[in-house]
């Protein structure tokens, strides 16, 4: 079975839309960028090679395999994040688009490689978890910042990736995986979030307010 970069970048996608879930053909096909009966076609040979579960109408559900190499693939690109950041200096707005590049054609030497330079990381420079050499994702409990009681606060622990433009943004406002943010105020009629992160305070659209991934901030961090 021969896997192309075609077939790892379906497999991705699949995975990182449903976790383990059923995704919709037309999600798949917003998120590649390609037409619908470009994805039917797709999803059809994957089904065919056993790599996902394909029904007509409502979805697709990746197997066990499909999600082995999709998993796989995930793996390489976080790592390759993280050592864009870590070794090269890149910025966190640009290490995802070279890292989408990068991550069909490095080799399981160089995977090993790098993780070890790293110091096997858990999490890439996003805060995303990276999963492990067996497969395995770990189950992290966030919530969108969006979800944050007034006069709470809480550990950003994730950040969306896809948009450089909102990554420079959130730098800008101190959004980095580990800092603490406190809710002071939630304006009514889908208004912006008032918030606090370190001395500095800032008003937060509920857009960008869903794009950031938090915890419960612990006694030490608040």
């Amino acid at each position: 079975m021969v896997i192309t970069q075609a077939i790892e970048d379906y497999l991705k996608t699949i995975y990182l839309l449903g976790q383990g879930g059923e995704v919709a053909t037309s999600a798949i096909a917003l998120k590649l960028k390609v037409s619908p009966p470009s994805v039917t076609g797709m999803v059809k040979k994957l089904a065919e090679m056993k790599l996902l579960r394909y029904t007509r109408y409502q979805g697709v559900e990746l197997t066990p395999a499909g999600e082995k190499i999709a998993l796989e693939v995930v793996r390489h690109h976080r790592l390759l994040e993280l050592y864009l950041q870590e070794a090269l200096g890149y910025p966190w707005d640009k290490v995802h688009e070279e890292a989408e590049k990068l991550e069909h054609v490095i080799s399981e030497e160089f995977e090993d490689r790098i993780a070890e330079a790293l110091g096997w990381p858990e999490t890439d420079p996003h805060g995303h978890p990276i999963p492990t050499k067996d497969g395995v994702l770990p189950a992290v409990a966030v919530r969108e910042l969006l979800a944050v009681e007034t006069g709470q606060s809480a550990t950003v622990r994730q950040v969306s990736d896809g948009d450089p433009g909102m990554l420079r943004y959130l730098a800008s406002l101190g959004f980095f995986p580990g800092a603490t943010v406190q809710v002071l105020e939630k304006a009514p009629f889908e208004g912006p979030l008032r918030v606090r992160v370190g001395e500095a305070e800032h008003a937060v659209g509920r857009e960008l307010a869903r794009h950031v991934l938090v915890s419960a901030a612990t006694p030490a961090e608040v």
